[in-house]
């Protein structure tokens, strides 16, 4: 609806003189002069790239399907629970396929322009995602049981998966994942900035995170692209799985790729703040306690403590100073 703009208001607008298009057309050159240098001259449709917006929509509708009763529309029944769960995916992966497409246009080298490979190899992702949507379901189960047995003050899974950001982000982490592992790893990394947005954890959607995985609190933590964690795996608030160092390429920028994040063996335990750098291992069954800075390897069965970094040999395995 146009609300017309009274005199004082129409008089405002004249003395402040945005000179609009004037800058509407500089910034007009400077889009053009970037996609120029960058080729981009292929009419694929009216955007370039995934939405934000949309991805949202459809993460919200992917876990109202994988957990309808809970995650889905407060007056939905189990009669028709079948029913709400096959329209939402239809409506989800038709939406995702989308996306998908979107992004493989953006990889497209300048020179191609092969629509119908395109679509068949965004429609293979698709499918194949869609594929994975029930033994995804199950891996979460064991991630929502694990957050319940591991946290004294839970009083049912309901609640668990209901109210813990820890859950949200690990639902979003596994889409994500499943993404990046079959080639949409641009719409993947945006579902997980999603719920780093929302919950203040920060997964990286090429981590690999094995099941039974509880991330307790969660805010401010940080699990980069190549780690690799196992199975029952618990982290508590502000831990961060990082990188100690990045190689540099010939002209001194940092090199991408390379396996350069902690490895996280399983039944370990990492406590509030604890900082985990470079491509060490964490033996399993080891506790790692809050605020240790570690960059070096820990057998199975350690048990690091700021004290025994100083002053004493790690019990299970040796002294790491």
């Amino acid at each position: 609806m146009n609300i017309p703009l009274s005199d004082t208001e129409t008089s405002e607008r004249a003395a402040a003189g945005w000179d609009l298009g004037r800058i509407v057309w500089q910034l007009r050159e400077v889009r053009e002069r970037w996609r120029d240098a960058r080729q981009r001259k292929r009419d694929f449709g009216p955007r370039e790239f995934p939405s934000r917006d949309a991805l949202r929509e459809i993460v919200n509708g992917l876990s109202g399907a994988l957990f309808p009763m809970r995650l889905g529309p407060r007056d939905l029944t189990k009669e028709s629970e079948d029913f709400f769960v096959g329209r939402t995916l239809d409506t989800a992966l038709n939406g995702l396929l989308h996306q998908v497409r979107l992004e493989l246009v953006g990889q497209l080298a300048p020179q191609d322009d092969d629509r119908a490979a395109l679509e068949a190899r965004a429609t293979e992702i698709v499918r194949a995602f869609a594929r994975g949507l029930p033994g995804l379901r199950m891996l979460l189960d064991k991630d929502v049981q694990a957050a319940f047995d591991g946290d004294p003050a839970a009083r049912s899974v309901d609640e668990v998966l209901l109210c813990y950001p820890g859950v949200l982000a690990v639902i979003h982490h596994r889409l994500a994942h499943a993404l990046h592992r079959l080639g949409a790893p641009l719409a993947a990394r945006i579902l997980s900035e999603i719920a780093h947005s929302e919950t203040g954890i920060d997964i990286h959607p090429g981590a690999e995170i094995g099941s039974g995985f509880f991330i307790d609190h969660g805010t401010g933590v940080v699990i980069g692209e190549t780690a690799i964690i196992g199975n029952r795996v618990r982290l508590y608030q502000a831990v961060t799985l990082g990188a100690r160092r990045f190689a540099s390429t010939n002209d001194g920028g940092i090199a991408k790729g390379g396996a350069r994040h902690p490895i996280i063996e399983d039944d370990v335990v990492i406590y509030a703040g604890a900082t985990v750098l470079g491509r060490i291992t964490i033996g399993r069954g080891s506790s790692i306690g809050g605020n240790v800075w570690l960059t070096r390897s820990v057998p199975p069965g350690s048990h690091v403590t700021q004290a025994s970094l100083q002053h004493e040999p790690v019990q299970g395995g040796g002294d790491f100073i």
